[in-house]
């Protein structure tokens, strides 16, 4: 079928829904505009209705391969004169070029050999090379002005010849407070970070999340299998569980881990505050780093655990490990004392070593702070339950047994690998 033969709107349908075969060829734009009037005055466009319209319009779009906005441009022109005709561009006088490809392809060069200085020591080289090394072909460039370098360096004739490629420059991430905590003798500020068990055969091992609260030492630790939000956010929501008081502030380093907006919705669910290390200030998380060393890597050590047993070490950790850590385990608590010279030092007497329990206990007013349906009745029942031994033995026959467990699964799974 050819394109003269369709002339009702039932034989438009069905070659827009492409049921029919239409040989049709529109090479230039006066063909184009004739044709298009063509059909406007063959269908009676003005008489037609609102679907017949719109139909037409379609089938127009698709012949001319004009978008949708000037096809009805055109009809506009139609509607308003009577007949679709192609303006005549109106002639603009534009500007005398003064640079050629050639200037441009110089400059390039010059860039090239320069490594791209700035605009005024790049002027200065081309005039440097016409009026003390008599290079003519620098004649133009060497009168141009600095800023229009830039505008050639940005031409296609410019970047045809030479590519300068910029390294990704960093965005300021608006996500936290960035500064350190004030808690002011208040517990519920916790500083947290992540421990990685080791990697083996380029496979990531379990991640230990840790949390401790400034003021008490209040320690809660949890695995996860990986540290994306699917992970994340759940065992950090048990984390929060955990602790006996109210959570207050959040305080991590700069890990896309923590600062990223699914955390940062989940603690403004919760109310919680978070903030994130400065730059410079290797202290500002300090306090968890040094328990990641003296509580999880010497309960757990370094030795790679693959990620599929994070349910089975976050068990451990949750029945075993935060009970012996928070009620039996001592910590020291500093004093600060100011010197002669006026200079404040901080020392860690004997006489204030205790629990991260009996610290919060140690408040003035901590009930208080307590979550909602905890009391200290309740947390002495937990921490007079076994003696400081008891649980250290409890913590340490369970941490054998995980990892006999562990143990007998990889040497299973590697004899049934290896057939």
């Amino acid at each position: 079928m050819n394109l003269d033969e369709i002339k009702t709107f039932e034989q438009i349908k069905k070659f827009l829904d492409g049921t029919v075969d239409v040989e049709f060829s529109i090479g230039t734009k006066d063909e184009r505009y004739a044709w298009i009037d063509k059909t406007l005055k063959q269908f009676t466009y003005l008489q037609c209705s609102k679907k017949q319209k719109s139909i037409l319009l379609c089938f127009i779009e698709k012949i001319s391969g004009y978008s949708r906005i000037q096809v009805k441009r055109l009809v506009r022109q139609y509607f308003e004169t009577g007949s679709v005709k192609r303006l005549k561009p109106k002639k603009h006088r534009g500007f005398k070029r003064i640079y050629s490809n050639q200037d441009i392809r110089l400059l390039a060069r010059t860039d090239e050999l320069h490594n791209q200085l700035s605009g005024a020591a790049t002027k200065k080289i081309c005039q440097r090379a016409l009026e003390i090394f008599d290079e003519q072909d620098y004649e133009r460039l060497a009168r141009i002005s600095i800023a229009h370098i830039y505008n050639l360096r940005k031409s296609k004739a410019y970047r045809k010849v030479r590519q300068r490629f910029e390294k990704t420059k960093s965005k300021r991430c608006q996500i936290g407070d960035r500064r350190k905590p004030r808690p002011n003798g208040i517990p519920g500020y916790i500083r947290v970070d992540t421990v990685h068990q080791g990697d083996l055969d380029s496979e990531k091992g379990v991640y230990h999340i840790n949390a401790v609260d400034e003021v008490t030492q209040f320690e809660i630790v949890c695995s996860v299998e990986k540290i994306s939000e699917m992970f994340l956010i759940p065992v950090l929501e048990e984390l929060i569980g955990q602790f006996p008081f109210v959570i207050k502030g959040f305080h991590s380093d700069n890990g896309s881990e923590y600062i990223n907006r699914y955390v940062a919705k989940l603690l403004n669910k919760l109310l919680i505050e978070l903030t994130k290390s400065r730059p410079r200030h290797s202290n500002d998380n300090a306090l968890v780093e040094s328990k990641n060393g003296s509580i999880v890597r010497k309960c757990l050590g370094y030795v790679h655990i693959p990620q599929e047993y994070a349910p089975q070490i976050n068990q451990f950790l949750s029945k075993y490990l935060n009970s012996y850590i928070n009620y039996h385990r001592p910590c020291f608590f500093a004093l600060t004392v100011t010197n002669k010279r006026g200079k404040q030092i901080k020392c860690y007497p004997f006489e204030l070593m205790m629990t991260p329990y009996e610290k919060l206990r140690s408040i003035a007013d901590a009930e208080k702070y307590l979550k909602k349906g905890i009391s200290f009745e309740k947390l002495d029942e937990i921490a007079k339950k076994m003696s400081d031994n008891e649980s250290a033995k409890q913590l340490n026959e369970a941490r054998e047994k995980l990892f006999n467990e562990i143990y007998e699964q990889e040497t299973k799974q590697f004899r049934t690998a290896i057939g």
